[in-house]
């Protein structure tokens, strides 16, 4: 099962995406690419397409709800960094619940992180189907 914001991507039609001027490449490496954003007033920029109507950041490549990527994730502004989906970190995220909500999707819960559980859900049925695995053939290890 893929992290819940690979088949999402609401929160980047729904906020606009404001952040300090020092965070664009052309004053930090490795930053925010500056092409990609427009001069909000004389200290912020924002991300294309978040301070319009309707809005859409620019980096985002999705369907929202089956497919989602920041086209620069490495290079995100760190308010994008702040915004925590849902319950992945223990605790409800109101701007994903409303960005969610927004696209008609259910607002995450615990249960859809349970697949980085791992073997935490495996109860009795280390398979899955009742059965235990065979066990490794006891050959010796060639030095």
């Amino acid at each position: 099962m893929p992290h819940p914001c690979l088949t999402c991507g609401a929160c980047c039609t729904q906020y606009r995406v404001a952040f300090h001027w020092m965070e664009s490449d052309e004053v930090t490496e490795g930053g925010v690419p500056h092409q990609l954003t427009q001069q909000l007033d004389p200290h912020r920029l924002c991300m294309q397409g978040t301070y319009s109507d309707p809005i859409r950041c620019v980096a985002l490549d999705s369907e929202i709800g089956v497919y989602s990527r920041c086209t620069i994730h490495p290079n995100r502004p760190s308010v994008c960094r702040e915004v925590d989906a849902s319950w992945e970190y223990g605790k409800a995220s109101s701007q994903c619940d409303r960005a969610r909500i927004a696209h008609g999707m259910p607002a995450l819960t615990l249960a859809d992180w349970r697949w980085r559980d791992g073997a935490d859900n495996d109860d009795d049925h280390p398979d899955d189907n009742g059965n235990s695995p065979a066990s490794p053939p006891n050959t010796p290890i060639a030095a």
